[in-house]
């Protein structure tokens, strides 16, 4: 699952991780990439905030939406810092 559908589905009661990195000074730095396609099996599923989850003091920070749709704006969008989640708040 990507990191960012356990922040929407939570309502930012977990909170996707930033890039860290952690160097030592003995040895080289060594970075491994991974990347996830949403391309190769894709779906219509239509992530949301758990209903069990939200009330009238905390409700939805997030409208609905599909792996698909994030993924379309956050390769267009550019690599900005900012997270992409941000963009799909109420």
């Amino acid at each position: 699952m990507r990191r960012f559908v356990l922040q929407l589905i939570t309502n930012d009661k977990f909170s996707s991780v930033e890039h860290r990195v952690r160097a030592n000074r003995d040895g080289p730095r060594i970075s491994v990439a991974c990347f996830f396609s949403s391309n190769l099996f894709p779906n219509s599923t239509v992530y949301e905030p758990i209903k069990e989850l939200l009330s009238d003091e905390d409700p939805a920070k997030y409208r609905d939406l599909t792996i698909l749709e994030y993924t379309a704006g956050y390769l267009a969008g550019g690599f900005n810092g900012k997270s992409h989640l941000s963009k799909f708040r109420i």
